[in-house]
């Protein structure tokens, strides 16, 4: 197998991984589609730099890291929800998510999905705006009737069941 078929697999079995970690940052998904293909293209550019006894996940997130950082500092936002610390954090979580044996990365969307079904009304609706349908603060509140501060508590509380219920699917907080 040459090295572009390579590539392509590799990719392949990385893409929803990476368009996971790249929307984890970017609630734009014009820019999501855009920043993953520059990613996908630095990387077959910089493919010779790539460390082939390390995993490739973390090496993609690091390119794609650098391109979100570098996506808030062209458009000059002042509200960026991404830092250098906030992409660090979200790659320890994807390397602990990555590193669960047998399962696939569909498998762990699938128990995330199924989290998200056994939440209550309360928490689920909330976090499915806001996460899956990528709705704006404002347009939720307004949806839900509810206030700023409430909306927050709400999604808080529904990440830290999605939490508890996903480390206990997936074993994320066991500890050999």
């Amino acid at each position: 197998m040459d090295a572009t078929t390579l590539f392509e697999i590799l990719i392949r079995e990385n893409t929803d991984m990476l368009l996971a970690y790249i929307r984890s940052g970017v609630r734009d998904q014009h820019a999501v589609d855009d920043l993953y293909q520059e990613t996908v293209l630095t990387a077959w550019k910089r493919l010779d730099t790539y460390d082939r006894d390390r995993p490739i996940g973390p090496w993609l997130r690091g390119i794609a890291g650098k391109m979100m950082l570098a996506y808030y500092r062209k458009t000059s936002r002042t509200d960026k929800p991404i830092d250098e610390e906030a992409l660090q954090w979200l790659n320890e979580r994807f390397v602990a998510i990555g590193s669960l044996e047998g399962d696939t990365f569909h498998d762990k969307l699938a128990a995330l999905r199924e989290c998200i079904g056994s939440l209550p009304e309360t928490y689920q609706r909330p976090i499915t705006m806001r996460y899956t349908e990528q709705r704006a603060w404002g347009e939720i509140e307004s949806m839900l009737n509810l206030a700023k501060e409430t909306l927050k508590k709400r999604l808080a509380r529904g990440k830290a069941r999605l939490a508890d219920c996903l480390e206990n699917k997936l074993g994320l907080g066991e500890t050999s």
